[in-house]
């Protein structure tokens, strides 16, 4: 490392052990590293960080999230399918943005279930991935990924004791990006809804930008950095590992 500061792509390496190497190189030439998990700057995700943190939701019981798409032919013999260049299948691709985002809401698993399989293309490496984790506390996120959704989509639901809200589509292919807010009344039987639609093309990766820019001029500690990365990575080989598909360390 030059001792410059540094925004990856996520998920930043093959497995774990190769960014905690990072982060001991970044820690000793003091430099800033974010891992790109553009998704949280999904307009529909940051106004449901506003909500979730607001208390609206009062506290958060589980969640649930999906995403997918179909591929295409030929699909199965391109670098995705090779494990020693992409270091595994749909959970390390798509995957990760779910559980960077269940993170980012219900803080770190105790407990991490699931398994990967190879249920359609003819690859190596993982096309559906199934994960159930869960916090000291007992809250759940309940994560699919699919690169046999055959339509592409995205689904992302917060459930709290005193609401609910649900992100569908990231725009482009995956459809219109909308956030629906399930707010329970007193007296219970259908929430009251409110909904917000996000038209406009993706500024994601923008935003994503100037909050790295804004790490660096603040000397703030980026989030999601190593550590979230690192964990990340951590909860998919250990799914991989029980499934039997190639880790990486």
């Amino acid at each position: 490392m030059s001792g410059k500061h540094v925004l990856m792509e996520k998920p930043g390496a093959l497995g774990p052990g190769q960014l905690r190497e990072l982060e001991k190189v970044a820690r000793a030439r003091g430099v800033q590293v974010r891992i790109g998990y553009n998704h949280r700057f999904h307009p529909s995700l940051l106004k449901a960080r506003e909500i979730v943190d607001s208390g609206a939701l009062g506290s958060l019981m589980f969640l649930r999230g999906r995403y997918g798409h179909g591929g295409r032919k030929g699909y199965d013999r391109e670098w995705r399918a090779d494990p020693k260049l992409s270091g595994g299948g749909e959970l390390i691709d798509q995957g990760v943005h779910l559980i960077d985002l269940a993170l980012s809401y219900l803080g770190d698993f105790s407990t991490v279930e699931g398994h990967a399989s190879t249920l359609f293309w003819d690859m190596k490496v993982d096309d559906n991935a199934f994960l159930s984790l869960r916090t000291t506390r007992g809250q759940t996120a309940w994560l699919h990924v699919s690169c046999s959704e055959w339509k592409n989509m995205f689904s992302f639901e917060i459930y709290g004791r005193d609401g609910k809200l649900s992100v569908e589509g990231l725009g482009g292919s995956y459809g219109t990006e909308k956030l629906t807010y399930y707010r329970m009344l007193p007296e219970m039987g259908p929430p009251e809804t409110t909904s917000w639609e996000y038209p406009r093309a993706d500024q994601s990766w923008a935003l994503e930008t100037e909050a790295f820019c804004e790490d660096i001029r603040l000397g703030r500690t980026p989030s999601p950095g190593l550590k979230e990365g690192i964990r990340t990575l951590e909860i998919v080989s250990a799914i991989y590992a029980s499934s039997g598909y190639p880790t990486f360390p």
